[in-house]
């Protein structure tokens, strides 16, 4: 199903902070094994534990994007986003993920090669400065079902500033830089 008008909300985390197991809940690929609860009602606690244990060990430490480096992750985005000429209604990039609400033209797959395309330039923006995976494999993008939805997912990302988050919105540009 098309998402309405072609508009997305991209949602990249970054690698290793949300496992397997995580006692905020978690699924995994088709569902084959998933916790009781979610990240607005957790599942009890303990509930996985050795799971995320194990793929915590498998994965390392979890990557998380400090201040002073969010306004680069952010920036690089908007310079691959002004080069591919993507329609981008705001973008947020927090310590573990970054929300990008776009209009990517097309079916599911095509919103899937824009997030893997804007997690490459998120990437490049801080190379000098964090080697290594930065990005969660994966990731679903979120297709916008109607006007409403749309406005809900722009006031989303908008108030990730709350969290210290780079926001940067369609209408003024950056509205929050932590690292000011």
């Amino acid at each position: 199903m098309p998402a309405w008008h072609d508009w997305w909300h991209l949602c990249l985390h970054t690698h290793g902070t949300w496992l397997h197991g995580d006692p905020r809940g978690f699924r995994n690929r088709n569902h084959r094994v998933h916790s009781s609860g979610d990240y607005k009602h957790p599942p009890p606690q303990g509930e996985h534990a050795g799971l995320h244990r194990y793929h915590q060990e498998r994965s390392g430490d979890a990557v998380v994007i400090p201040p002073s480096l969010r306004v680069q992750v952010g920036e690089g985005l908007l310079r691959k986003i002004n080069k591919i000429d993507l329609s981008t209604l705001a973008i947020a990039v927090g310590t573990t993920h970054t929300h990008v609400l776009c209009k990517v033209p097309g079916e599911y797959q095509a919103a899937k090669a824009i997030q893997s395309t804007l997690k490459q330039a998120g990437s490049r923006a801080v190379s000098e400065q964090m080697s290594g995976r930065i990005w969660a494999a994966g990731g679903k993008p979120i297709e916008i079902k109607n006007r409403g939805h749309q406005v809900a997912v722009l006031g989303y990302i908008i108030q990730h500033q709350r969290e210290g988050a780079w926001v940067w919105e369609f209408k003024n540009g950056v509205v929050h830089d932590p690292s000011v």
